[in-house]
């Protein structure tokens, strides 16, 4: 019997990845590996917004990979994107299409979670090891640091310095001189100053380089004599005299460099060199693992479709939130019961939209410790820019969108209700109505509440009789939220 199929998807700022393999035995064997030299983080104009060239260089590539995937199951393949389009203003734009072309879903990863499914692929690609291991991961225009143990990430940090970015930053002419390296090492320690503390020498024992700009150097010194497996001292004073030498982009030519990579070595280059006197390395080893094997060990926690690790991190990730803000943890439990309850009587089927409803509901009231007037507004803000492991940018959106909505009025979740999927109305339906029912913060009695589904659009609550008079003030906010939905696609309708 042939083993499970899946595939990783990587949209980075250089190259797109795609990795495809077999699950046998419980390890993962690969059977293709398609790259691509996109460098889309070049594509990024002076309004951070892609140019039509960088996205249709995109779409080409996600349309042949797309190809290749045809057949997968939705659960069988997972893609992401990177730094590139957490910048891009108009990445919306670029994901719309691009979903399409490629036939699945590309999640934008935060730089944190990036970090973290970097050092699980790095992680489950060494041997078993109590040492701590410090990663790094320079891309085209970000690089990830970890410092971890095992198979558990501890401390993860991305920043905004890569081989692309310094290139057309320092480098933009294509010539390499001292004073250019100089300032671009310079730079490029200002950035990484911060990660001086957490990930100083006596922080870990060995250092790993994960593929991209380490991988391109460790290629080059390579072919030229230098001991295969690590990157030191020596081999990147060798590789900065060469790019010296030479003065500039058109002129390098040295065994092992890759006509993709020449415009963007001095970059990379640089930032290496900062990192190696950051933070006193002396030998960086080469990783075999990366992002797609972290994603792939993702996947791979997936059966039969249920995402049971991503799930289970996530719940963690939402459960410190909750502690971090300070939650009343008995009353959000209350209202995810009821909500869960309510999910349960309008016939909607258990999934993904109801765990996201849940959680929801664990997080409606963080914004409490800054604000108690307009605390769905500032619990709303901090999903959207909060670093939530397990979670795509898009999907702390969406979160965002149910604690922005769960009280008040409906138009200032703006433009993007009538738009939205008929899920996400019937979450945030769900979610105001359990908040109702529970604003006394105590239990609700909703013995003998029933719901009728005359149509798709249509939600009908009817109570027992007499539950309007033994509960006034709960009545008058049911009929109060019937007027909120009017001018919405759904209809609510009580008695």
């Amino acid at each position: 019997m042939m083993g499970k199929r899946l595939a990783a998807v990587d949209l980075g700022s250089n190259s797109f990845r795609l990795e495809i393999g077999r699950v046998e035995h419980g390890v993962f064997q690969r059977t293709e590996y398609l790259k691509e030299t996109v460098r889309q983080g070049g594509g990024l104009d002076e309004n951070r917004n892609l140019t039509p060239a960088a996205m249709q260089a995109g779409w080409d590539c996600l349309a042949r990979f797309g190809e290749r995937l045809a057949g997968f199951a939705p659960h069988e393949v997972r893609a992401v994107a990177t730094q590139t389009l957490r910048e891009a203003r108009n990445r919306e734009d670029f994901l719309q299409r691009g979903n399409a072309i490629l036939g699945f879903p590309i999640n934008v990863i935060s730089g944190r979670e990036e970090a973290r499914l970097i050092y699980q692929g790095v992680a489950h690609m060494l041997p078993p090891s109590h040492d701590k291991r410090l990663v790094v991961d320079i891309g085209g225009r970000s690089t990830e640091l970890i410092l971890g143990q095992g198979m558990k990430p501890l401390v993860m940090e991305s920043f905004q310095v890569g081989s692309i970015a310094w290139s057309v930053r320092y480098f933009s002419h294509g010539q390499f001189n001292k004073k250019a390296f100089s300032i671009a090492e310079i730079a490029a320690q200002a950035v990484l100053e911060e990660a001086l503390e957490a990930y100083a020498p006596e922080q870990w024992s060995i250092a790993y380089g994960s593929a991209g700009t380490v991988g391109a150097i460790s290629d080059v010194l390579i072919a030229n004599g230098f001991p295969v497996g690590f990157i030191d001292r020596a081999g990147l004073d060798w590789l900065y005299e060469k790019l010296l030498a030479a003065q500039s982009v058109d002129k390098l030519k040295i065994a092992g460099m890759r006509e993709d990579r020449k415009a963007i070595i001095g970059g990379g280059l640089s930032i290496v060199r900062a990192l190696f006197d950051l933070l006193k390395i002396d030998t960086l080893h080469q990783a075999s693992g990366g992002l797609r094997h972290g994603l792939i060990c993702d996947v791979m926690g997936m059966v039969g479709g249920v995402q049971h690790v991503g799930d289970d991190l996530r719940g963690k990730t939402v459960t410190r939130l909750a502690e971090k803000f300070g939650v009343d943890t008995a009353h959000s439990e209350r209202i995810a019961r009821v909500a869960s309850t309510l999910w349960k009587l309008w016939g909607r089927e258990r999934g993904s939209a109801l765990r996201e409803v849940l959680w929801a509901a664990q997080l409606h009231e963080m914004g409490m410790r800054i604000s108690h007037s307009d605390y769905h507004k500032h619990g709303a803000y901090i999903l959207d820019h909060a670093d939530a492991m397990g979670f795509s940018l898009s999907e702390m959106h969406r979160l965002s969108l149910l604690v922005l909505g769960h009280k008040g009025k409906l138009r200032k979740v703006g433009a993007e209700l009538p738009d939205a999927d008929p899920q996400l109305m019937a979450q945030l339906m769900v979610l105001r109505l359990a908040v109702i029912f529970c604003h006394a913060r105590r239990e609700p009695d909703i013995e003998g509440l029933s719901i009728q589904r005359p149509n798709p659009q249509t939600l009908q609550l009817r109570w027992r009789t007499g539950w309007d008079h033994a509960f006034p003030q709960s009545a008058h906010l049911l009929r109060e939220e019937v007027a909120a939905w009017k001018k919405t696609p759904l209809v609510l309708d009580v008695d």
